[in-house]
């Protein structure tokens, strides 16, 4: 029988899967090691363990402890998960740029979790770091992780990550593609495989607002290139102790777009879903494409899983309102076909003036407002049915007694594709307002020539 003792012995020997569609025009293998396997959905669950291992051994983690990090969510989630295993409590400071997901599932294993400003300086005592080390200073019987400075982090990437890339590729990968933010993973990772081909290249991915890239090619921690960025759990603002840059051989800074544009193809065209991290990985390889040969393995790090990112890079709204995805809305519809006034029609109008107005301005759907607000609709369709089926009386009859449900009112920035969901047989429009409160209404016409488009 196979049969793990805890949910502990899960982590590790995640697979190499080989991405497809995203590299058809690139000359050579690439594979995706795919870390969201891990229990925890992410790598961090491997230095997670084996930093929390190393402190028990070394007495600085004792019985009825209380673990304290500063996390951007994912360690949190693995040093939380060996706790509930190994029966300490865990408190973690994170930045109010991460996800609620992330901590809404450190909550649900038990953890405690503060929300500390993510535009502040590192030494700032607002800062995730400044409180995780004075919280480990006053909580009796705490042990302070420190997944940036503790060596820990990224021996265990050595001793497992490195291992496993080497053995799934027979040894002849060439190239290994991580993200980067504490040093860990790339640091790690490389060590061992230098160690076994000094030739292997290591790439480093990097989100422009991170001063690692300039540190990397130059050796100068310049604080003025550290500006807030959106991407998550990688990049930083001072340079962890985990670094050993002579096993890193190139950085590269992808932005903040690209990478969630990339993290959501990777979902679409691989089947990967994958986090924000994992877009950088990949935008950054293709960055670099122009390096690659046709013989070379390159093993590229996909390191969390889309489910913390559900609220945001899977989001189309928040892709949007960053100006990430471009889609076209309710407002570019109406843009596209100039500006027209809205021909609405009263409750107190007959029928007979509603059709007035449908052929004289030829149309089919016609809102009925009463002092700017939505009462009801006709269209064209519908007072044709009753003329049928009532002859001509209909005609002297008021628009109050043949009403129809009123049209959707949406949002005026709405995509093309939730309109589309909303405009029926029975429903043949939508209506929003403008910045300027101005009703505009979109039919299923203006759909099918955006759609044609």
């Amino acid at each position: 029988m196979d049969i793990k003792n805890n949910i502990l012995e899960t982590i590790g020997h995640t697979p190499l899967i080989r991405l497809n569609k995203l590299t058809r025009d690139l000359p050579c293998t690439v594979l995706a090691k795919v870390e969201y396997f891990n229990p925890g959905n992410s790598a961090k669950d491997r230095m997670a363990l084996k930093m929390v291992e190393v402190a028990e051994k070394d007495g600085r983690l004792k019985p009825g402890g209380t673990i304290i990090e500063g996390t951007s969510g994912n360690t949190g989630m693995g040093l939380a998960l060996a706790a509930v295993v190994k029966g300490y409590k865990c408190i973690f400071a994170t930045t109010d740029k991460q996800s609620k997901e992330k901590i809404d599932i450190l909550k649900a294993l038990g953890a405690e979790v503060i929300v500390c400003p993510t535009n502040v300086e590192p030494d700032d005592p607002r800062s995730y770091y400044s409180v995780s080390r004075r919280l480990a200073k006053e909580v009796p019987n705490s042990f302070y992780a420190n997944q940036y400075d503790n060596l820990a982090n990224r021996l265990a990437h050595y001793e497992t990550t490195g291992p496993e890339i080497w053995e799934q590729t027979d040894g002849k990968v060439t190239h290994l593609v991580v993200a980067t933010g504490t040093g860990g993973t790339a640091t790690g990772t490389a060590m061992f495989l230098k160690e076994k081909n000094p030739a292997i290249q290591v790439w480093a991915m990097d989100p422009f607002g991170s001063l690692l890239t300039k540190y990397f090619r130059t050796g100068d921690i310049d604080i003025n290139q550290v500006h807030p960025y959106i991407t998550e759990g990688i990049g930083e603002d001072f340079v962890p102790q985990n670094y050993d840059m002579k096993v890193i051989d190139a950085f590269e800074q992808v932005t903040d777009k690209d990478a969630a544009i990339m993290a959501r193809r990777i979902a679409r065209e691989e089947g990967l879903f994958c986090g924000y991290s994992a877009g950088t990985a990949v935008q950054g390889l293709m960055q670099l494409k122009d390096r690659l040969k046709k013989d070379d393995l390159v093993v590229v790090i996909l390191h969390d899983h889309g489910s913390r990112y559900v609220g945001k890079v899977y989001n189309d709204q928040w892709m949007m309102e960053r100006g990430f995805l471009d889609v076209k809305t309710f407002k570019d519809i109406v843009a596209g076909r100039g500006a027209k006034r809205l021909i609405t029609a009263s409750s107190e109008n007959t029928v007979a003036e509603a059709f007035e107005l449908m052929q004289k301005y030829h149309i089919e759907n016609l809102p009925v407002l009463e002092d700017n607000v939505l009462i009801g609709a006709l269209s064209e369709s519908g007072l044709f049915s009753r003329v049928m089926n009532n002859g001509s009386d209909i005609k002297g009859k008021t628009i109050a007694e043949v009403l129809e449900n009123p049209y959707p009112i949406v949002a005026f920035d709405t995509p093309l594709e939730r309109l589309s969901a909303l405009i029926t047989r029975e429903n043949g429009a939508v209506l929003a307002k403008d910045e300027s409160g101005n009703y505009h209404i979109v039919t299923k016409y203006d759909l099918i020539q955006a759609l044609g488009a």
